[in-house]
């Protein structure tokens, strides 16, 4: 099996590589010319959405999301987009506002009409609108059955109301991908009870209830929707009813990856300074790097940093070959890499003492916006359910 593995790696690694090398020469353009001269700007929210839209734009990140790329649109260079735009300086804000985007607009390639996707991708692709992924509710996080918010279908629309949380984007957008409950029934299964919609805003009844204050990812906003009466047109519905919660989480199995690939970028920009840090800071007449301790962090960190990313790397392959194990893959890698990139970003901050406390150097902002990415697109104990269960299957 690991022999097998370990060959379609190998192929599947060299058919990627003329694909990406037109991916990943876009992201390294945009992270050294655009990103670097924005990235305290956008840490602390200062670029606003309708300025970061054309810059992404340009430098083909969004086309790459939106899958318009005639070769290499897949997991990987989505993986190497999403590390390039946040290693430069760990702004992990960045990588949210692009991977909002592409959970947003991933259940109109998946599941969306030839239609639909004619409608709304191009647009999503050239810059002119964003997207937002809208499933989140107060009392529905993990919990995806849980969702009230409800879609009644009335005449050639549906109409919407409810409420939903900590949506990306969701102040900025304007395409909002809703999840809404159409089967009332109380025995139908929760699988059967969701539909999926692309809401157009502003609409009436679409209110931006609330702005989030968060501990990071402060480049991207986070909102609370309401839905007071939204009349959505039929055709907005992508895929049939009751498919909603498929959708979402055929939606997880691709964004997840993307995660893992902010936390490798957040982890690896810690690492960067970190050890850039301790070349030039010299303690007990020495370099700090060279004592001891200080230099088994840094071992650590970096092997943690390397093990995250090739496991993404393997999980992108597996994913986009169409493993009957997807889940488990997409889970495993952003379950490693967001540990990793907590810990690294921890230790980096260690390492430079009082100075990782302070916001003259980045560390202290990478260490709050790692956080996310052990809690969205499911927590780590949720990535632990999906890992295990993958291995010992359903009790009967």
């Amino acid at each position: 099996m690991s022999g097998q593995c370990g060959e379609t790696f190998g192929d599947t690694q060299k058919s990627y590589a003329g694909g990406q090398k037109h991916a990943r020469r876009s992201r390294e353009q945009y992270s050294s010319d655009l990103w670097v001269g924005n990235h305290f700007r956008i840490s602390v929210g200062a670029l606003r959405s309708a300025e970061r839209k054309p810059i992404l734009g340009k430098n083909d990140t969004l086309r790459l999301m939106a899958g318009a790329f005639a070769v290499g649109a897949d997991d990987v260079a989505e993986g190497v987009s999403a590390r390039s735009l946040v290693r430069p300086t760990g702004a992990g804000g960045g990588a949210v506002s692009s991977f909002a985007f592409s959970d947003g607009r991933m259940p109109i390639l998946l599941a969306g009409t030839a239609e639909q996707q004619e409608r709304f991708v191009p647009r999503l692709a050239s810059g002119e609108q964003l997207i937002a992924f809208a499933l989140t509710e107060a009392e529905a996080g993990s919990d995806v059955g849980s969702i009230r918010t409800r879609a009644v279908r009335d005449g050639d629309d549906y109409v919407i109301t409810g409420s939903k949380r900590f949506i990306s984007h969701g102040s900025v957008a304007d395409l909002v991908t809703v999840f809404a409950v159409t089967d009332v029934d109380p025995d139908a299964s929760s699988r059967s009870r969701l539909s999926c919609f692309v809401v157009e805003v502003p609409a009436d009844g679409f209110e931006v209830a609330r702005i989030e204050h968060k501990m990071g990812l402060r480049g991207s906003p986070t909102a609370e929707l309401a839905f007071d009466g939204v009349r959505v047109p039929a055709a907005n519905r992508i895929g049939v009813e009751g498919e909603g919660f498929d959708i979402a989480m055929r939606t997880f199995d691709r964004s997840r990856p993307g995660i893992a690939a902010q936390a490798v970028g957040i982890a690896q920009g810690a690492l960067d300074v970190a050890t850039a840090y301790a070349r030039d800071r010299r303690q007990f007449g020495q370099r700090i790097g060279d004592l001891q301790m200080i230099s088994a962090m840094l071992a650590d960190m970096d092997a943690a940093t390397e093990s995250a990313r090739q496991l993404l790397y393997k999980a992108c392959v597996e994913i986009d070959a169409g493993a009957a194990d997807a889940s488990r893959w997409a889970a495993m890698c952003k379950l490693v890499a967001g540990d990793a990139a907590m810990r690294v970003t921890t230790d980096a901050v260690q390492v430079l003492g009082g100075y990782g406390y302070i916001d003259e150097f980045p560390v202290e902002r990478m260490m709050r916006d790692a956080k996310i990415t052990q809690l969205y697109e499911g927590t780590q104990q949720i990535q632990r359910l999906v890992v295990a269960r993958s291995l010992l299957g359903r009790d009967g």
